[in-house]
């Protein structure tokens, strides 16, 4: 969601730990799914209320997240990369609110489960442009080579899909 205001002061130091990442023989695919393994560790974290370890793994889960990217970048997309990325990441993102939910539920249920909701319509927006952007050969160059490319905005889109 916040890629297009960090992507130009992130994609060098993401470049630059992705090339000796590249050089170690790590694999893109392995950094997704250690960044997921510990971004779900938000749930017992959140459970038992430990909001400032929460935390820190949410920044490691999207810093992983970041970094796969740049590495597959280097390595070149392929088409699990880009299927382990986006499902990951809104397994994970569902993952955050639940937690809240488990930490107090009785305060937290009701707007976790808002939450969710607007995930679903997020999550289809997202999926369909994927699918329109990989019919009609969109490309965003800002981000680079990538497996699939997704919605930006709406106004910059519905000039792309001729809405």
């Amino acid at each position: 969601m916040l890629d297009t205001f960090f992507i130009k002061s992130l994609k060098h130091p993401l470049r630059l730990s992705a090339l000796l990442i590249d050089k170690l023989g790590v694999k893109a695919d392995w950094i997704t799914l250690f960044g997921f393994t510990m971004g779900m560790m938000v749930l017992p974290a959140l459970y038992f209320g430990n909001m400032s370890l929460a935390l820190v793994l949410v920044v490691i889960n999207r810093v992983m997240d970041g970094l796969d990217g740049a590495v597959a970048r280097i390595q070149g997309p392929t088409d699990l990369g880009g299927y382990l990325d986006i499902t990951l990441d809104f397994i994970f993102y569902s993952a955050v609110v639940f937690g809240f939910a488990l930490m107090n539920p009785l305060e937290n249920a009701l707007a976790a489960s808002f939450l969710i909701f607007s995930f679903m319509g997020t999550g289809s927006s997202f999926l369909a442009f994927a699918i329109m952007a990989e019919k009609r050969n969109i490309e965003r160059l800002e981000y680079g080579r990538k497996s699939l490319y997704f919605l930006g905005g709406w106004q910059r889109e519905q000039k792309l899909l001729h809405f």
